[in-house]
């Protein structure tokens, strides 16, 4: 699995000209189910998420977590994040995991989120296409992978 976190003050999510999601202060996370994943895989990626400490503490050194801060996350779906672009413009996608699967992996990561306390977890609509705005604060943005912990 792959993830794309992104320090904000806020963000929100639309479908179709119509609000699905809103945060505040926290992270964005971009994710992504490549093939073979594991549930391995998706605990060291909860694990790494909830507690990646990348918020200031009283000192301004990042050193706070979303759960030491209280803050909120919007979770979306992306499995582009597997692009590849070796040959040629035009990305592959093969290494993505299979809609279905990649929907159930998803929807567990953010059950898993959700079950180490965080405040909210918000969510887009998978395979939607949806509309994010948000406000990067940093900016800050972290690339995490599973397979290179």
């Amino acid at each position: 699995m792959k993830a794309v976190i992104q320090r904000v003050k806020s963000a929100c999510l639309s479908v179709e000209g119509k609000l699905v999601s809103e945060i505040g202060d926290g992270m964005v996370c971009y994710l992504g189910v490549g093939k073979g994943d594991t549930d391995d895989d998706l605990r060291w990626l909860v694990k790494k998420t909830a507690g990646l400490r990348i918020f200031p503490d009283g000192e301004g050194r990042m050193n706070l977590s979303l759960l030491d801060c209280g803050f909120e996350i919007l979770v979306v779906s992306q499995f582009t994040l597997y692009g590849n672009v070796k040959k040629g413009f035009r990305p592959s996608f093969i290494e993505a995991e299979d809609p279905e699967s990649a929907r159930l992996m998803y929807e567990r990561f953010c059950s898993e989120l959700a079950a180490t306390g965080l405040k909210k977890v918000a969510t887009g609509i998978f395979a939607a296409d949806m509309l994010i705005e948000q406000v990067n604060n940093g900016p800050v943005t972290i690339v995490l992978d599973s397979k290179q912990p």
